[in-house]
């Protein structure tokens, strides 16, 4: 098992920046794939951004591409997703994932994360 708890997340006005960080404990983190997703109040949750188990390969949905990055720190156990230039529709409570992986791959399909967080909320005035 693998526990997950996100933080970071709050109210900024549109062009602002935040940085949400997702801790996990349990079992070894670097072994896991990570992702970040999001759910906007009435609509499906989705891929944010997603970093292999080394970190040497990332991912991040066109929506977001260069407003957003992923990284993690294997040495605290922690990936982090660094948003700035926010607008009002990145409103959304944002989810940390774990897959269990053994590879240099990311995922981004939803069904392929086996741990999920409880969600940060992040809302974005204009």
């Amino acid at each position: 098992q693998v526990q997950l708890v996100e933080s970071g997340g709050g109210l900024v006005q549109a062009g602002g920046s935040l940085k949400l960080s997702c801790a996990a404990s349990g079992r070894t983190f670097k072994n896991h794939a990570m992702g970040w997703f999001r759910q906007a109040p009435g609509k499906e949750r989705d891929f944010v951004a997603a970093i292999s188990r080394s970190g040497g390969s990332t991912y991040v949905t066109d929506s977001v591409k260069g407003r957003f990055a992923i990284f993690r720190d294997n040495a605290k156990n922690t990936v982090y997703l660094q948003m700035n230039s926010l607008k009002p529709e990145d409103t959304a409570v944002y989810y940390c994932a774990a897959k269990e992986d053994y590879t240099s791959r990311y995922y981004s399909l939803r069904n392929e994360y086996n741990y999920w967080g409880q969600g940060t909320r992040v809302t974005v005035s204009s």
